[in-house]
């Protein structure tokens, strides 16, 4: 059920005239959000999207953020199912739907931005990913990113034989795939379960994002940090909506919100993910955060196993319709014009 207010009439200008002066009339598009009130995606991307929306529209579409409405693995189903017009979503958070949007996730050694990834993934994917139809039963308004996933240990680590037999926090997809080849025991949570479990000694650390020193407290539980260039991987996300909140707005609305939306959402949440990234960094070095670099046989080795699962991935998303050669090579190309582009950092709302 869309979370839409009802048309106001305003008061009648002249009673001996028979009608009213209407007010605009306003919808509200229900938003439903994870992660903690002071994540990056919920004082940064919701507050930026809900202006330019508004703006877009001249206030005849705004936005309403709404917490706890459900676990990070339900959001796509709250939307599909009506409770919420909108969220955002972690693709591998549901395993076996999505594997097409593996494609940014791959290491790729090299260091670049969160934004001008997630710029990229929104145009490799209307160009080549979307065909796969994974997102089938909601409208998808922009791709992002998450900055370069490292490890988070417990104890120093100084190697990727010093993770062997640990336990460590994984969130599916590519994470998987190198925690089997690191010989680590992956455990499934969502990042929100980390300090809990860190802390009981359920796993031995986590692969995660460096703003998860901060925003998950990740620093307190598991404070030394294996690092590699450009991280052992990087997330896949979607914002999604319901596509039946479209019957509540205007066709000119909804263009207004598409401008906005696509690859200037998609660079909003890398670009959120950046700044979370270094006030992460920040944080971890203020409470005695550590940072290893791994050694250079250990990225030889990581390489390897990097070019494996993209051949296996090449093959199974074939099945899918997609051409990984070719989504590859697109995405690649799209980075590099992304990072000659205009960032979005000038148009950005903080809460």
């Amino acid at each position: 059920m869309n979370k839409t207010t009802r048309l106001m009439v305003g008061a009648v200008a002249a009673l001996g005239l028979g009608f009213g002066t209407p007010v605009l009339a306003q919808t509200t598009i229900t938003v439903s959000t994870w992660g903690g009130p002071n994540h990056g995606v919920n004082t940064i991307v919701w507050p930026t999207w809900k202006a330019w929306i508004e703006e877009a529209t001249e206030g005849r579409v705004t936005v309403d953020v709404v917490h706890d409405m459900g676990p990070p693995a339900a959001q796509m189903e709250i939307v599909a199912d009506g409770i919420a017009d909108a969220s955002w979503i972690f693709h591998a958070h549901m395993a076996g739907r999505f594997l097409a949007t593996q494609l940014p996730e791959f290491p790729t050694f090299e260091e670049f931005s969160s934004e001008d990834a997630a710029a990229a993934y929104w145009h490799t994917h209307q160009a080549h990913l979307a065909q796969a139809n994974e997102h089938r039963g909601i409208d998808v308004m922009g791709m992002g990113v998450h900055g370069p996933g490292q490890i988070f240990t417990r104890e120093q680590v100084d190697n990727l034989d010093g993770l062997s037999g640990k336990r460590l926090r994984v969130g599916g997809g590519v994470m998987s795939g190198l925690a089997d080849a690191m010989g680590v025991t992956g455990v499934a949570l969502p990042p929100t379960g980390v300090y809990e479990a860190a802390s009981q000694g359920v796993v031995d650390g986590a692969m995660l994002t460096l703003e998860s020193l901060r925003s998950f407290r990740v620093v307190e539980v598991a404070p030394h940090t294996l690092t590699v260039d450009g991280g052992f991987y990087r997330g896949s996300f979607a914002i999604i909506m319901n596509p039946m909140i479209w019957d509540q707005i205007s066709a000119e609305d909804r263009e207004a919100i598409e401008a906005v939306s696509g690859e200037h959402l998609s660079r909003l949440f890398g670009y959120m993910m950046d700044v979370s990234d270094e006030s992460g960094v920040e944080f971890g070095k203020e409470h005695g955060a550590t940072f290893t670099q791994v050694p250079e046989e250990d990225v030889e080795m990581l390489r390897g196993v990097t070019e494996e699962l993209i051949a296996e991935w090449s093959t199974a998303v074939e099945d899918r319709g997609v051409d990984a050669d070719a989504a590859l090579e697109h995405f690649r190309e799209q980075l590099a014009l992304a990072a000659e582009s205009e960032g979005i950092a000038d148009r950005v709302v903080r809460q």
